[in-house]
């Protein structure tokens, strides 16, 4: 202790001299001019207002009759707003299709737009010709699994049974490999593209847990094939969506590919029902066509560097399971993800939704007969319909609603399988708001200074009062909402004036820890830093401040609470900071990780994210400049 003394005394009277006592000189400077004692010591992590606070005119509550339409911004063209858009067209755009030429000169491009929103297409590669297995001919499902180990996950159980899933995240480290001479290991930057392809973009547990799937197991378990099964209104489509976009806010290459969307592009939109008939050949040989296509289209990507691919179909017989299982040897794993509804009132209502936004059905002016039609399409796979019982599958038997249902497990092991069971243990379909902001101005941001925990400044206190009137008005009969903060006192004020909602504080939520730099302006960093500062605009993504995290560390930790989000059934307000907000708002928009540190997250402003059957949608609130 002593020690430490001295050497802090040494380090402020200047006797220590040179790199990297410069660093540290000017990091104790730093904060010695801005410690300031908390003003929130005495407020526990779980907290609720029972009374409303009033104040100025800014923050009164009659200003509770505030249009809060009044304050709606526009929400920047890459917004969270896949809600607006049939799921089936962002997914995958198909590339054997493009090269055999059935897409037309405009979908031909280097891109597509679905929905004003552009999605690049992969560059192409050499043609390959596309046969379709028999499925008489490939092996059955009998003895491929001797023992069958099923396990059945109640949502009561779900935390317990996955506390140990929850990984610490790390970045930068090299990969270790095992040297073809000797039996020690050495350190290779230089990988192989195959390995550098199936490694996910993160290190620590996620990367161990590659590592160790490339040197024990069986080389095509590299890549992963999910296989959505189910009959259709049962939300395959919404689930692989959401599935999807987890597993790449995670760090893994993952695209979903959609056999609608296939089918449409190869026969066209306005197929009837009789066309999904079992007893039809013409139609069965030419839905196995696209079925075959979609899945050389997934492979083809995963030698190419893809890691996860979410193939979504009916996929309700096994023969079409057998013919996926023959064409994935030797080149993925596939885990087979069964969606099942019991509950009337909800196929019904995704039945509806698929008329309202489903393109089979665009050029059909009549709802009642697209109704009828799909009804009839519906009793067509029902006549056939085989439960999946052979391979790894995960069942979801009615979990869409949040309240209760089972999951059910087959041969599943491996730390990515286990992620997956974890989140889909977790995800439900129940609309509700999230709502996201920063907390109020802080004196730091005042003086430009990074990190701190300093108080509000004048303006973040007139803020804070206008989020309280607005999160009244707006969440008035949501009388479960929530209040989550950081533990730093710069969110806690912020959300102190919020009445009538219990309030959480999550460590998880703490600005990035900037270390040696925190307290620090970036022109401070530029002159007493300068290799740090050059390494941080080099990659924001990846750098670490010296003692302190990266943006992927940051996502590390703030996974438990997407998953709590996705669990949550009722609104939260999530009041934070500019790189958590980041994180959070790419998991939601499905933003690529190299874009989370440039993301805009403005001051007092709001941005509402809703999740509901439809998919996520975007809308912007700003309260003051």
């Amino acid at each position: 202790m002593a020690m430490g003394l001295v050497s802090w005394r040494r380090v402020q009277t200047g006797f220590l001299r040179g790199a990297p006592y410069k660093e540290i000189q000017a990091s104790w400077r730093a904060y010695q001019e801005n410690l300031e004692p908390s003003t929130v010591r005495g407020i526990p992590d779980v907290s609720i207002n029972s009374v409303q606070q009033t104040g100025a005119e800014n923050g009164s509550s009659a200003s509770l009759e505030l249009d809060i339409e009044h304050y709606v911004v526009p929400a920047p063209s890459t917004s969270a707003n896949s809600g607006l858009v049939y799921a089936a067209n962002m997914t995958e755009t198909p590339r054997s299709l493009s090269r055999a030429g059935v897409l037309s000169n405009a979908d031909s491009s280097g891109s597509v737009s679905h929905g004003g929103i552009s999605v690049d297409r992969p560059a192409p590669i050499k043609d390959m010709e596309v046969s379709v297995p028999d499925p008489s001919k490939v092996y059955s499902s009998s003895g491929m699994v001797e023992s069958k180990s099923v396990g059945t996950f109640s949502p009561l159980q779900k935390q317990d049974s996955h506390r140990g899933l929850f990984v610490d995240r790390g970045v930068g480290s090299p990969r270790l490999v095992k040297s073809a001479s000797a039996s020690t290991f050495n350190i290779d930057l230089k990988l192989d593209t195959e390995t550098k392809n199936s490694m996910p973009a993160a290190a620590g547990a996620v990367a161990a847990a590659a590592v160790a799937d490339q040197m024990l197991g069986p080389k095509e378990h590299r890549h992963l094939a999910i296989v959505l099964v189910g009959l259709p209104a049962r939300g395959k489509t919404f689930t692989a969506a959401k599935l999807t976009r987890y597993l790449r806010w995670l760090g893994h290459d993952t695209k979903h590919f959609n056999v609608g969307k296939y089918r449409r592009l190869k026969h066209g939109v306005n197929q009837s029902a009789d066309f999904f008939r079992a007893d039809n050949p013409e139609g069965m040989e030419a839905r196995n066509e696209v079925a075959a296509l979609a899945m050389e289209d997934m492979i083809s990507w995963m030698h190419e560097g893809g890691q996860v691919g979410i193939f979504d179909a009916t996929n309700s017989s096994r023969k079409r399971r057998n013919m996926l299982m023959k064409m994935a040897e030797g080149n993925c794993k596939i885990i087979f993800l069964e969606t099942i509804c019991n509950d009337r009132d909800i196929i019904e209502r995704n039945i509806r939704l698929k008329i309202q936004q489903s393109p089979d059905y665009a050029e059909e002016p009549d709802f009642e007969a697209g109704l009828q039609d799909f009804k009839n399409r519906l009793a067509n796979y029902e006549k056939v319909y085989e439960p999946v019982d052979e391979g790894s599958y995960i069942k979801m038997i009615d979990m869409v609603s949040g309240h209760g249902g089972q999951i059910q497990v087959n041969n599943i092991s491996g730390y990515l399988p286990g992620r997956i069971v974890f989140f889909l243990v977790n995800t439900h379909l129940t609309p509700r708001p999230i709502l996201l902001t920063r907390h109020g101005e802080s004196r730091d941001n005042v003086r430009g200074r990074i990190g701190g925990d300093t108080i509000l400044s004048d303006a973040g206190e007139i803020y804070a009062k206008k989020l309280a009137n607005f999160v009244e008005k707006r969440l008035k009969s949501e009388r479960a909402a929530s209040i989550w903060t950081s533990t730093l006192q710069r969110t806690i004020l912020t959300a102190s004036p919020i009445a009538g909602f219990p309030k959480i504080q999550w460590r998880a939520l703490d600005e990035i820890n900037a270390g040696v730099c925190d307290g620090m302006t970036y022109e401070e960093i530029k002159k007493n830093m300068p290799e740090e500062y050059e390494a941080r605009k080099k990659d924001k993504l990846r750098y670490r401040y010296p003692r302190g995290e990266s943006y992927l560390d940051v996502i590390q930790r703030l996974e438990p609470v997407i998953i709590e989000l996705e669990r949550q059934r009722a609104p939260v307000v999530v009041i934070s900071h500019q790189a958590v907000l980041r994180a959070l708002y790419a998991y939601f928009a499905d933003r690529p990780l190299k874009e989370i540190p440039h993301i805009e997250t403005p001051l007092h402003t709001i941005i509402e994210i809703q999740m509901g059957v439809t998919g996520v949608q975007e809308k912007r609130y700003k309260l003051m400049d």
